[in-house]
């Protein structure tokens, strides 16, 4: 596991919050195309068990990631199960997660940069932490850099030169 800081850290801006499992994540807004309810996709022969396969949107085929097996979280399926379909590097990509809360709007002064501990998810991905205060509650928010984690060795769904636009 990669546990150096990412190298691009998280900026003010609108997020997608979801939910993997108990932790909640951030992905920039701009990055998402849609959002769907989770539908079983064509299996591909011999994928890692985190690809879950492909669908056609729209006469597009687009790989599908269950971010829960990639991270190790429980993957029960059920009616808030959803799939985010990103637009990356001129690819078209979808993620399963358990939920998709909302769009936050966050400040530079509520993001911090990430720390360096191991986690369920490869902290070379995470490009800051994000916290808000709810009247007496503190939400706290996981910032992924969506683009580097599509493109990395493992998944490689984008080419790495697209992602670095």
């Amino acid at each position: 596991m990669n546990l150096s800081p990412s190298a691009s850290h998280a900026t003010a801006g609108e997020y997608l919050s979801f939910r993997l499992g108990r932790e909640e994540y951030g992905i920039p807004i701009l990055t998402v195309q849609e959002i769907r309810g989770y539908s079983e996709p064509t299996r591909i022969a011999n994928s890692p068990a985190f690809m879950k396969g492909v669908v056609n949107l729209r006469g597009v085929i687009v790989p599908i990631v269950d971010l829960r097996i990639k991270f190790g979280q429980d993957t029960s399926y059920n009616e808030i199960t959803a799939t985010i379909v990103l637009n990356i590097g001129q690819r078209v990509i979808g993620i399963v997660v358990d939920s998709v809360s909302d769009v936050i709007a966050l400040p530079a002064d509520e993001i911090k940069p990430p720390p360096q501990l191991a986690s369920g998810i490869d902290t070379a991905y995470v490009t800051g932490i994000a916290t808000q205060t709810q009247g007496e509650q503190q939400r706290m928010l996981i910032l992924v850099d969506i683009e580097q984690l599509m493109s990395s060795d493992e998944l490689g769904l984008i080419e790495a030169t697209a992602a670095a636009h």
